[in-house]
């Protein structure tokens, strides 16, 4: 996974919060299911899988990171 700011690492079969946790990126989240859309963060490239079907509008370019994994290399604008 790449960053806006440059910052790369890869990315584990745990959602993609849980991967920025890890790696110490702070990001906003409240539910952690896809209800509320607080962690909505914008994709630049790459396909995620949900792990549950968010609930949190969001618009195409946007993905959820705490019901989210990855399905190929990612580039978040976060």
């Amino acid at each position: 996974m790449t960053l806006r700011d440059g910052t790369t690492f890869s990315t584990s079969k745990d959602t993609l919060l849980e991967d920025l946790e890890a790696h110490n990126i702070s990001i906003e989240y409240h539910c952690r299911e896809g209800f509320c859309g607080a962690c909505r963060c914008k994709i630049v490239s790459g396909e995620v899988d949900y792990t549950t079907d968010p609930l949190a509008f969001i618009d195409d370019d946007e993905i959820l990171p705490c019901c989210t994994v990855a399905v190929s290399d990612l580039t978040l604008d976060i």
